[in-house]
């Protein structure tokens, strides 16, 4: 069995879609006849500091000459001068969520920095997976990947069983996601808030503590509206606990401005969940059309009238449920997501 390092900064156990993809498919890659080889690099990406960037030196310098070594996205496009001091001795492979510059929040400078850096990283790679099309088009005409070094290896979803939903006369609606800004969930609550006159309760679950300030803008949110009764913030939840509340929901929403595929919009799939997404990034790409309603980044108005239109019918509610029984048959599977990956280390092992 092949060996390759899998480089990922700070704590694998994080559940965010990220590192869920990562943690998975390092599970999935012994049956691809890949073993993995863990390391672990500091906390501070996609931030590093010197320090961060001294100690991801010393260890990829520790590691054997010639050996395949896929660096996890949110530390890679950070650090082009660490990976070009290492790019000819180790066969560097990129693994990129989507790019870094596109986080909500970041300044026009700040973003611009990080796409310079991830454009001058991704020049070292030998070989770059990606999550999506999308981001697979992006790196190709904004970063001047060569199509023929991207491999496209899509998460794969569990089955999952279907939803019962709350069976209450209030529909029950989730959104799950760290409270981030890409995640805008603010602007969910704001839809929301006009759709007052309609029975509904809303489930966010997601970590509070990734970025304070936008946790505060969210709760901030919620008690200018007045919808302390109707929406209630979990936290992170454990995965158990978030199947359980896929189960008794009745509509999975999601207000992210940018996906760089969208894992729990696939898992509400996966639940016979019908959705209503704002199609930000990838989601577009393999979202069934006929289980969702889909609307653009940065129309308010347009989301609110989705959201209305399918809390106040019941019977279109129906009918994406059904499209989502019918999809979730064809989500993709980790195996296939480990297959792709596993091609792509074997051409670069063999290169």
């Amino acid at each position: 069995m092949a060996e390759f390092a899998f480089a990922i900064p700070g704590d694998p156990d994080q559940r965010t879609g990220g590192y869920l993809y990562d943690r998975r498919l390092a599970a999935e890659l012994p049956r691809q006849d890949w073993q993995v080889r863990p390391v672990r690099l500091p906390d501070g990406f996609p931030f590093p500091d010197a320090a961060d960037l001294a100690a991801t030196n010393r260890l990829l310098a520790g590691l054997p000459d010639d050996m395949p070594v896929m660096i996890d996205g949110l530390a890679f496009g950070a650090m082009p001068e660490v990976v070009a001091r290492h790019a000819a001795r180790l066969r560097l492979v990129a693994l990129v969520h989507h790019p870094l510059g596109y986080e909500t929040g970041l300044s026009p400078q700040a973003a611009d920095r990080l796409v310079a850096s991830e454009r001058a990283a991704l020049a070292h790679a030998r070989h770059v997976v990606v999550t999506s099309t999308t981001t697979a088009q992006t790196l190709a005409t904004t970063f001047g990947v060569a199509e023929a070094k991207l491999t496209v290896a899509l998460p794969g979803t569990d089955p999952l069983p279907v939803a019962t939903g709350s069976g209450d006369a209030a529909p029950a609606l989730l959104a799950v996601g760290s409270v981030l800004p890409r995640k805008d969930f603010p602007a969910l609550v704001d839809a929301l808030a006009t759709l007052q006159d309609l029975p509904w309760r809303l489930v966010i679950a997601g970590s509070l503590v990734r970025d304070l300030v936008e946790a505060g803008r969210l709760r901030a949110a919620i008690d200018r509206h007045g919808l302390a009764e109707r929406v209630s913030l979990t936290g992170e939840v454990a995965a158990d606990e978030l199947h359980a509340l896929l189960h008794r929901s009745d509509l999975f929403v999601s207000s992210s401005r940018y996906e760089g595929f969208g894992m729990a919009l696939a898992e509400a799939v996966a639940a016979g969940l019908p959705v209503v997404a704002v199609a930000g990034g990838a989601v577009a790409d393999w979202m069934d059309r006929d289980a969702a309603v889909l609307v653009p980044p940065d129309r308010p108005d347009e989301l609110a009238l989705a959201l209305r239109s399918v809390l106040a019918e019941p019977d279109r509610r129906h009918r994406l449920r059904t499209a989502a029984l019918a999809a979730r048959a064809h989500l993709p599977d980790w195996t296939a997501c480990a297959a792709a990956v596993a091609a792509a280390l074997d051409r670069v092992a063999q290169a």
